[in-house]
């Protein structure tokens, strides 16, 4: 298994190329390139959020419980709030996701379970293109696909480290196929999983159709009338 480091390292260096490709060959603006180089390293290390280990699950939760409230930053204002409004909920989602969400996922997850499969980076996606809200619907692509990236640099990590290359024999370990996957072993594991991806699915085709622009009117033909 790929270590920490590397996750981060290689998410980063992803996230670098896939920004830069979003600014010069897409023709985004540079701001977001740089937002969608920062998700990107992010979904790199979305993975280990079930991590049983010390370090990695202080350090993702540390991250997600920052990037996650300014993600949701236009949906506070949009909903109306004061100021000192969109501070507190800032503040309380930092304290929700850092220390709530971190020990539901410590009591309901376990490591190389559902994290560790394309469902979750679909997951991942949609949640960062439902949780930033904007009328740019490019950007919010732009943006979810950074974090899949991320998140699918993660797994095939995982997975090319799960084969030792020993001379001319391949030896490969148990953990093999356990971490870009569809399915899990545990059915209500896999369950629940494809139950948050279909919901997660539904709620973004019904809001991309909300977006989308109306089609131009077609002009009216001019006739002109004779009178007999």
């Amino acid at each position: 298994m790929a270590g920490f480091r590397t996750h981060v390292g290689v998410a980063a260096t992803l996230g670098v190329g896939y920004g830069f490709v979003m600014h010069k060959g897409m023709g985004c603006h540079w701001e977001s390139g740089v937002l969608s180089a920062t998700l990107t390293a992010v979904g790199g290390m979305l993975p280990d959020l079930d991590s049983d280990t010390g370090r990695p699950i202080r350090e993702i939760f540390s991250l997600a419980a920052a990037v996650i409230p300014i993600v949701l930053m236009p949906r506070l204002t949009e909903m109306g709030l004061s100021s000192e409004g969109v501070l507190a909920s800032l503040v309380l989602g930092y304290l929700f996701v850092r220390y709530g969400l971190s020990w539901l996922l410590n009591q309901l997850s376990v490591h190389r379970g559902m994290f560790h499969s394309v469902p979750a980076m679909l997951i991942s996606g949609l949640v960062v293109y439902l949780g930033y809200h904007t009328d740019n619907q490019h950007l919010r692509v732009e943006l979810a696909g950074g974090v899949m990236l991320g998140f699918l640099s993660h797994l095939v990590l995982d997975e090319i480290y799960s084969v030792d290359f020993n001379g001319v024999r391949l030896i490969v370990k148990k953990s093999s196929g356990s971490a870009l996957k569809f399915f899990s072993p545990s059915l209500p594991a896999t369950t629940v999983c494809y139950t948050i991806l279909g919901a997660l699915l539904y709620m973004a085709y019904t809001e991309w159709h909300s977006n989308a622009p109306a089609p131009a009117a077609q002009p009216v033909p001019f006739k002109m009338a004779y009178r007999t």
